[in-house]
C-alpha cells in the first residue's frame, strides 16, 4: 500500500456502475476495478486510521486486511431476504472494540455511497447481555447519561438514531427518567458528511476528528458493558 490519497471519483464511479450492474458476471469482469478503486484505498485508509484511533482510545482496532479485518465484505447475505442482489453498493468500514466479536460490539463506522457519506459511533443492535446493561446504567446513572446528551462535543456533531421499542422494556415504566432512551434497541450516533470530502487526502484526519467527538457516548457504552475505553 502506497498511502491513502482519498476515495476519489473512480471509487464513486465504480459504485454507481455496480448499482446498475449488480450481478456476478459484471462484477467478475470488473473485479480488477473493485480492487483498484475500492479495496486498495479502503485498506490504505484503515492503515492510516490505526494511530489516529490510538489517540482516541487504545481499545479500538484498525485492521487493514482483505478478509476478516475492518473492511466489511462486499458480498451480501442473500439467504433470508427477498433482495437477491449479490453485492453491496457501498463501502462499509468498522473499527471494532478489541473484545468485540461482531458488528454488535462497540465501534466506529464509516459508510460511503455514490452520493452520500456518514460516520457512526456506538452499538448497533447490542446483544442480549449488553442491551439490558446499557438500559440499567441509564436508569441507575441518569446524570452520566445526561452528560452525554448535554455534551456540546457530541450533540453538535452526532444525532442518536436507530430502532426503538414502542413500550417500555420489562422492569421499566413510562415515568422512568430517560425512558425514551431506555426504549432504544440501538445506541448509535450518526453524522452525515459531504461525500466529496472522502476523496481528499486528509479524509483520515477528518474522520479521526469526527470520531473523537463521539467519546462521551463511547465511554458511557463501554462502561455500561464492562470494557475499557
Amino acid at each position: 500500500m502506497s498511502g491513502f490519497s482519498g476515495f476519489g471519483a473512480d471509487t464513486r464511479r465504480f459504485l454507481a456502475e455496480l448499482e446498475g450492474n449488480n450481478n456476478r458476471d459484471w462484477f467478475q469482469a470488473n473485479k480488477h476495478r473493485y480492487e483498484a478503486c475500492v479495496l486498495e484505498p479502503a485498506l490504505e485508509f484503515i492503515a492510516e486510521m490505526g494511530p489516529r484511533l490510538e489517540e482516541i482510545s487504545p481499545h479500538f482496532l484498525a485492521i487493514p486486511k482483505r478478509v476478516g479485518g475492518s473492511l466489511m465484505r462486499v458480498y451480501r447475505d442473500t439467504r433470508f431476504g427477498h433482495d437477491k442482489r449479490p453485492y453491496k453498493t457501498n463501502i462499509g468500514i468498522q473499527f471494532r472494540h478489541e473484545v468485540g466479536k461482531d458488528v454488535h460490539a462497540p465501534g466506529y463506522y464509516l459508510h460511503i455511497e455514490t452520493t452520500s457519506c456518514f460516520f457512526g459511533a456506538g452499538m448497533w443492535h447490542p446483544d442480549s447481555d449488553a442491551l439490558p446493561r446499557i438500559r440499567q446504567r441509564i436508569a441507575e446513572k441518569p446524570e452520566a447519561w445526561e452528560r452525554v446528551l448535554s455534551s456540546s462535543e457530541f450533540n453538535s456533531t452526532y444525532e442518536l438514531g436507530g430502532e426503538t421499542l414502542k413500550r417500555p422494556p420489562r422492569g421499566y415504566s413510562d415515568d422512568t427518567p430517560h425512558i425514551e432512551d431506555i426504549k432504544r434497541k440501538d445506541f448509535i450516533g450518526a453524522c452525515n458528511f459531504p461525500v466529496a470530502q472522502s476523496g481528499k487526502a486528509n479524509f483520515a484526519e477528518a474522520a479521526a476528528q469526527t470520531f473523537s467527538k463521539a467519546s462521551p457516548l463511547m465511554e458511557f457504552l463501554c462502561d455500561a458493558v464492562g470494557v475499557g475505553f
